[in-house]
């Protein structure tokens, strides 16, 4: 199963599809999961064994939950969560009647960021050199590039229609470096990605005809959002330091946009739905182990809180359910 389980995260890491590894690293007995039993979570999938179905409904939220904010997490699911509670430690109740308990660390695998360089001028040479040393995944456009000025990169392409980017979750990064050879083809090529960040490495009056030419055929609000001069003002002069001013900024841009809550569409209210009995999150859609009452439906994690919930709905009723 391990095996296996490394075999698809390969796979997927590959694709560059994000996916989280779960990993069993304590139990206090009874508990069927064993300390090394791993599962591997997608936005829509799971495989694997980390418990059963006590364990698996908050392990899935959970790591999903991590791929979304790219962030490792360690949780534990006992019959006594307040006897658990400790620094860095998320934990939940064990509802399965064993009375074991299980710590399982889960740890996202997100996709490299994108850095879309166009131009074969110094600071584009560092820039790419400079992202490929920092985990990015660099793609080149010139029409005079060859892999002997990017070295290390994931691509070269000597025209922007040569670069096809696969339609994926992974943020795009696009920095403008031509300085004068191709300028506004290379601008309007970098937005038509619709990254996530686009700089422009000229001065302000020569960006000012970049825009002006450019208007009309480009959307404003898209070149509203160019950063120009591009990189964090750390007094840079030469081209390995404006390459670092502007990996600065696109960190920055990328911890600023990680901070924020992501917005959820309104449909997405009636996708999970509150344990009545333990609390836990469920996913609406294919659960397992439901019941109707009073005219609403109720979902649960397992078989045994459905059980508790149907000998006495009112009593579970009574400190309030979310609708």
């Amino acid at each position: 199963m391990r095996r296996e389980l490394l075999d698809l995260a390969a796979e997927l890491a590959r694709r560059g599809e994000p996916f989280a590894l779960a990993t069993v690293v304590a139990r206090k007995p009874p508990m069927s999961a064993q300390v090394g039993d791993m599962a591997l979570v997608t936005r829509d999938g799971f495989q694997g064994w980390v418990g059963g179905s006590c364990t698996r409904p908050t392990v899935t939220a959970e790591a999903r939950q991590a791929i979304e904010d790219g962030r490792p997490r360690l949780v534990c699911l006992d019959p006594d969560p307040e006897s658990q509670r400790r620094p860095g430690l998320s934990v939940f109740p064990m509802t399965c009647h064993s009375g074991g308990s299980v710590e399982i660390h889960i740890q996202p695998v997100l996709p490299a960021p994108r850095l879309l360089v166009y131009g074969v001028a110094p600071t584009a040479r560092a820039l790419a050199r400079l992202a490929k040393a920092m985990g990015y995944a660099v793609y080149a456009v010139d029409p005079v590039a060859d892999a002997s000025a990017f070295p290390g990169a994931d691509m070269v392409a000597a025209s922007p229609a040569d670069l096809r980017l696969e339609p994926t979750s992974v943020p795009v990064f696009a920095v403008v470096a031509t300085q004068g050879q191709w300028d506004e083809d290379a601008l309007r090529a970098a937005l038509a990605h619709e990254p996530t960040y686009v700089g422009v490495v000229a001065s302000a009056k020569r960006f000012g005809e970049m825009r002006a030419l450019l208007s009309g055929t480009v959307p404003d609000a898209a070149l509203a959002r160019v950063r120009n001069p591009a990189g964090l003002d750390i007094g840079a002069v030469a081209p390995e330091e404006i390459a670092l001013s502007i990996l600065a900024e696109i960190v920055q841009e990328q911890r600023a946009a990680s901070a924020r809550p992501a917005a959820r569409p309104p449909a997405a209210v009636a996708e999970e739905a509150r344990d009545p009995v333990c609390g836990m999150t469920v996913r609406v859609a294919g659960a397992a182990h439901t019941a109707a009452h009073g005219g609403r439906e109720f979902y649960f994690c397992c078989a045994g809180c459905r059980e508790r919930f149907l000998l006495a709905p009112e009593r579970y009723l009574a400190v309030g359910t979310p609708p």
